[in-house]
């Protein structure tokens, strides 16, 4: 009777560290694991939590049941079958982590992306390798600053011009008058 109760209480802990992992996550990716050797899955989480990422096998019907009732992850449920294991990430990691399993599947070849649910909609395998194509966070913070320093440098430009047109005009009308008189 006590191996049935512990067996049921670690059930409810692994339910409520899912909901957890959920909880700070945007986007859930569905992964067939079959066939990935302990190494392959350690390479996969590696290279995922490089980039913000983590990984997450559990049994189906753990999942489904921290999923349950919760509109923003229930469409994982047309996913869960067979051998699953899940790809979490924040907002902030998206592309990246959609990016290190692209890099982990074109290395392995073992992996099937099944799918993945972002704000409460299933994406399709396409969607999903789409959101690979996003720039990370880095990038776009790149991108903002050559956007701002190139307006910053029009701008001296533009400021270092001013004196310059002054002096013109000023010499214009001293020539002006110096030719009048």
């Amino acid at each position: 009777m006590r191996t049935i109760s512990k067996s049921l209480e670690s059930k409810k802990k692994e339910v409520a560290d899912i909901k957890g992992l959920l909880a700070e996550s945007q986007l859930a990716l569905v992964i067939d694991y079959q066939g990935l050797s302990v190494a392959d899955i350690s390479d996969l989480r590696n290279r995922l939590r490089e980039q913000g990422g983590s990984c997450k096998v559990t049994k189906n019907t753990l999942m489904s049941k921290a999923i349950e009732g919760d509109a923003t992850w229930e469409p994982m449920n047309e996913f869960l079958s067979g051998s699953s294991a899940f790809i979490l990430a924040d907002a902030e990691n998206l592309g990246g982590t959609v990016k290190a399993y692209q890099a982990f599947l074109k290395d392995r070849k073992k992996s099937e992306c099944r799918g993945g649910v972002m704000e409460g909609k299933a994406l399709t395998k396409e969607q999903v390798k789409a959101l690979a194509d996003l720039p990370t966070k880095e990038e776009l913070i790149g991108q903002i600053a050559g956007s701002i320093n190139a307006i910053t440098a029009k701008i001296a430009r533009s400021i270092n011009e001013v004196p310059s047109s002054l002096a013109r005009a000023v010499d214009a009308v001293k020539s002006q008058q110096e030719e009048a008189a």
